[in-house]
């Protein structure tokens, strides 16, 4: 393990071991702070995720834009903040900590036994919404992981979700597909967060007007087991409690191969992560390059490369 592996790993396991402790206010305000400061820094990080707002709003000036990556981060640092704590807070503050409507698509989808697919973007916090299903819903789901290093780290984040209530399996390996398939075939529930592709097998969509690549896994899956394919969008506001919207069911196209029924379900899921990202740019947390003309460095895309 690398230096800066080890410190890595350091950093979270005091976030776990020490902010679950600290009193909400004051984690609050803890969140706030490292953020503020890691914005005026303008480092990587926030560089791209000032870049990805661009595209999301293309009508922003450097000003407006600025004031999105400042709340931005601010919704990425409550999301470490929640996450540190969730493991010490009680089953009534997971219950009454998400609010999410048209949850009536997830919960007769469960109660149908053919199987339940919850897509994901980087939303808010995603692991209190898993968190709000297990307890609040009483319903185990299973989900994959990327594969984080140093392995350490991979460690801590999948003993924490296990402690959630999920089953955690590994992004590679392979074997992850064949596992979620037989957990919906079993009329089980499947959570992906699912709009960075990981693979180089990824569908090709359009997202806020430009090319970008989303897996592919949702759409087989659904394909494959008959599961129900449900997109889900998260936002803060400004009480405590997480908000969210289960959208309608994406439907496997009745006719063409399994290559174009995927295409078609994948660009669905991309437009209903658009509709929720659009009306909530601020807490989508994308750090990372998305679409094809960033990651192709002859073809920067708005607010240049980071």
């Amino acid at each position: 393990m690398s230096p800066q592996e080890r410190l890595t790993d350091a950093l979270y396991g005091l976030g776990w071991s020490t902010v679950k402790k600290l009193p909400e206010p004051a984690a609050v305000r803890l969140g706030q702070t490292v953020a503020d400061l890691a914005w005026k820094k303008r480092g990587k990080g926030v560089r791209r995720l000032e870049s990805n707002y661009a595209r999301v709003v293309p009508d922003a000036g450097p000003e407006r834009l600025a004031e999105l990556s400042r709340a931005g981060m601010r919704s990425y640092l409550r999301y470490w903040m929640e996450s540190f704590r969730l493991p010490a807070w009680s089953e009534e503050r997971i219950r009454t900590g998400f609010e999410p409507k048209d949850v009536h698509h997830l919960t007769d989808g469960i109660a149908s036994d053919r199987g339940v697919i919850l897509a994901l973007p980087h939303m808010a916090n995603w692991d209190l919404a898993g968190a709000w299903v297990t307890t609040k819903l009483e319903t185990p789901f299973t989900t994959v992981a990327e594969r984080l290093k140093p392995e350490s780290l991979y460690d801590r984040f999948v003993a924490y979700r296990e402690g959630l209530g999920m089953e955690v399996l590994p992004h590679s390996g392979g074997t992850a597909f064949g596992t979620l398939a037989r957990r919906l075939r079993d009329g089980g529930l499947v959570c992906l967060v699912a709009e960075r592709d990981l693979s180089a097998s990824g569908v090709e969509v359009s997202f806020f007007g430009d090319t970008a690549t989303m897996p592919a896994g949702p759409a087989l899956l659904a394909q494959q087991t008959g599961a129900l394919l449900l997109p889900v969008t998260l936002w803060y506001d400004d009480s405590p409690v997480m908000q969210g919207r289960v959208h309608p069911p994406i439907e496997v196209p009745p006719s063409g191969t399994r290559p174009e029924k995927t295409s078609v379900m994948t660009q669905a899921l991309a437009d209903a992560f658009a509709s929720g990202i659009a009306d909530h740019p601020e807490d989508w947390h994308m750090l990372q390059r998305l679409w094809r003309a960033d990651l192709d460095p002859a073809r920067p895309g708005p607010g240049g490369t980071a």
